[in-house]
Formats: C-alpha cells, structure tokens, sequence
C-alpha cells in the first residue's frame, strides 16, 4: 500500500508536464499553419493570372519606375543658360544656337493695382516675364499674397527697390537698405531672394553695380518703353508704339510698368510681337552672376 501510494503523485505530476508542453507548443503549430495557408493564398492568386496580366503588370511596374527615375533626374537638372544680359545695353543676347529674335518681358512697380491681372494674361498667353517689385508694394498681406500667387504662376521675380529711390542721391548705406532689405522680404514671402535687380529711373552707382553681384542678382535697365511717357498713357497709342518702336529688334529689353492702360494693351502687344516673330525670353535661361 505504502509503494501504491508514492506512485500516484508522481504520476499526476508527469501528466501535469505532459499538458504543459502540449499547450506550449500550439501557438507554434498554429502560426505555421497560418504561414503554410498564406503561402497557399499568394500561390493561387498567382497562379489564377494569365500570362498576359503577369507581363502588363511588370510593364505597369517597369514604367512607374522609369517615371520616377525621370522625375529624380529632372529635379536635378540645371538648366543651361541660353541668354546672357549684356551690362552696357541691357540687351538680351543669345548663347549658342538660341533664338537671335527674341524679347525679354518685364514688368516694374509689381505688385501694385494690376501685377496679377497682367500676370494672368501673360501665363494665358504662354509668355515668360520678369516682375520687378517694390517694398512699399509689400505692407500688406493682400499684397504679399499677391506676389505669392505671381510667383507660383512661374514668374520670376526681380528687386526694383523698397521705396523706389534715386540711388545717385541716396548714400551708400541707404542704396545698401534699399536692396538688401527687399531681397530679404521677398525671400521671407516666396523662400527665394530676387535674381535680377533694376535700378529705379535706371540709375545706378558703382556702389549699387557691386552690391547687385555681390547678392547675386543680374543687373539691367532696358532697351525701350513709353508706358510714362506722355502720349502714350492710353491702350491704342502703347499697342502701336511697343510694337513699331524704331528701338524694337532682336534682344530686345520691353520696359512696361503695373499701370491701367498698359494692363488694357498688354493682350495686343503680345500678339503684335508674335505676329513680326518673336519669341519670348525666360528669365530661367538668363545666364545667373558668374562667382
């Protein structure tokens, strides 16, 4: 009796161990049937495509990947220039086998009263500018905003002052808050500085020429415009003078400014210009300040 009974516990403890080991082990079991059932899945799902859908979906995939690659090697581009200003004349002068008849489109005084209407018929039309803009342009948030929105339109924008001061009779460090200011504020708006600086009444000084290249920024006058000239305050007049100006040939540097009559002739000079042959300048192929 007394053997019998030493057996019997120690019988109850080898099945105690026994069920252990058996729970133990099923999670383990189960997860390799979910695998096994997974597995089983994918290769069904594989095996139900026809040998076409397999190979459009390997062309589907080949493409996307090719359109991304593009997309990288895009972004990383640095477009050549195809035009360079030339410091003397302001002309727009041709690199290489680009377009000899071409103008180069800019707007001064942005972004007053009609920036962004004249912005708006211009990317209507096709036709890249330059928009040189003033500070006291800036003092609200309507009209920084509108400096945005010409800016997310493509177009580029240049420094024409903050207050639009004479620099000849500004001292050193005036001329120096006039530009260096603008820069900033336009950069604070749009997140890039201007790359092109005119001077206003197309005066400068030695000191505005170096401070210029010294923030980066191409320097140009024009060759003509008569927006502010009497006579030619009214659509009809502009259209015909901007179009047939003795001064107008290749290279062409158009001066015209945010002002109504110019707003209300721009379509017409645009089409003008097309209609003698000539293409139009962007500033993105203007050739930057060499360092």
């Amino acid at each position: 009796m007394k053997k019998q009974n030493w057996l019997l516990p120690a019988y109850a403890i080898f099945l105690l161990g026994a069920c252990s080991d058996e729970t133990a082990s099923e999670p383990e079991d189960t997860a390799q049937e979910q695998s096994a059932q997974t597995d089983d899945v994918e290769e069904d799902v594989a095996s139900e495509q026809s040998p076409s859908d397999q190979e459009e979906q390997a062309e589907i995939e080949e493409q996307e990947n090719a359109e991304e690659q593009g997309a990288e090697e895009d972004s990383e581009k640095v477009a050549e220039p195809r035009y360079r200003i030339n410091p003397q004349n302001s002309k727009v002068e041709p690199i290489g086998d680009a377009n000899e008849q071409a103008v180069l489109i800019t707007i001064d005084d942005a972004p007053d009263t009609y920036s962004l209407e004249m912005a708006e018929t211009l990317k209507e039309l096709d036709v890249p500018a330059i928009f040189f803009v003033n500070g006291h342009f800036l003092d609200t948030e309507e009209e920084q905003q509108t400096l945005s929105e010409i800016h997310d339109m493509g177009f580029a924008i240049g420094n024409h002052t903050n207050t639009h001061v004479n620099l000849k009779q500004s001292t050193e460090s005036v001329q120096q808050d006039e530009i260096v200011s603008l820069n900033e504020r336009v950069e604070a708006i749009i997140g890039e500085a201007p790359k092109f600086f005119r001077a206003p009444f197309g005066v400068n000084t030695e000191f505005s020429k170096a401070l210029a290249e010294e923030q980066g920024m191409v320097r140009m006058n024009w060759t003509y415009g008569y927006d502010f000239m009497q006579g030619y305050m009214e659509p009809e007049a502009l259209t015909e003078i901007m179009v047939n100006a003795p001064e107008l040939n290749s290279g062409g540097n158009l001066l015209m400014h945010d002002r109504e009559w110019t707003n209300e002739a721009l379509p017409q000079i645009i089409e003008g210009l097309r209609d003698k042959g000539y293409e139009f300048v962007d500033p993105d192929e203007i050739e930057e300040v060499q360092p």
